[in-house]
């Protein structure tokens, strides 16, 4: 069993920035690829950005390209994301969850393991 916590949310304005990190702990973590999902209400949950086990090669969606940046320390069994130029659109519990394979896929039933959320909510 792989378990998975997030921390780093909060309230931020517009225009500013946040680091997100998800802890990992019960497997080898260097097993796994990352990927980053986020949920507003009433919607469904959508992929954010990935990276692969080796930490080489990240993933971002269109909509984060350029603002947000995943990266991983398998040492600390930790994936950090750092999201930049928040928008009020960026405003979503976000979930951190592993993947057993070299490539993170883009589509949540892809994944293994999932983090309880964080909060991230951006003022405008």
């Amino acid at each position: 069993q792989v378990q998975l916590v997030e921390s780093g949310g909060g309230l931020v304005q517009a225009g500013g920035s946040l680091r997100l990190s998800c802890a990992v702990s019960g497997r080898t973590f260097s097993n796994y690829a990352m990927g980053w999902f986020r949920q507003a209400p009433g919607k469904e949950r959508e992929f954010v950005i990935g990276i692969s086990r080796s930490g080489v090669s990240t993933y971002p969606a269109d909509s984060v390209k350029g603002r947000f940046t995943i990266s991983r320390d398998n040492a600390k069994n930790t994936v950090y994301l750092q999201m930049n130029i928040l928008k009020p659109e960026d405003t979503a519990v976000y979930y951190c969850a592993a993947q057993s394979r070299p490539i993170p896929g883009g589509r949540p039933y892809e994944y293994d393991y999932w983090g309880q959320g964080t909060q991230v909510t951006v003022s405008s």
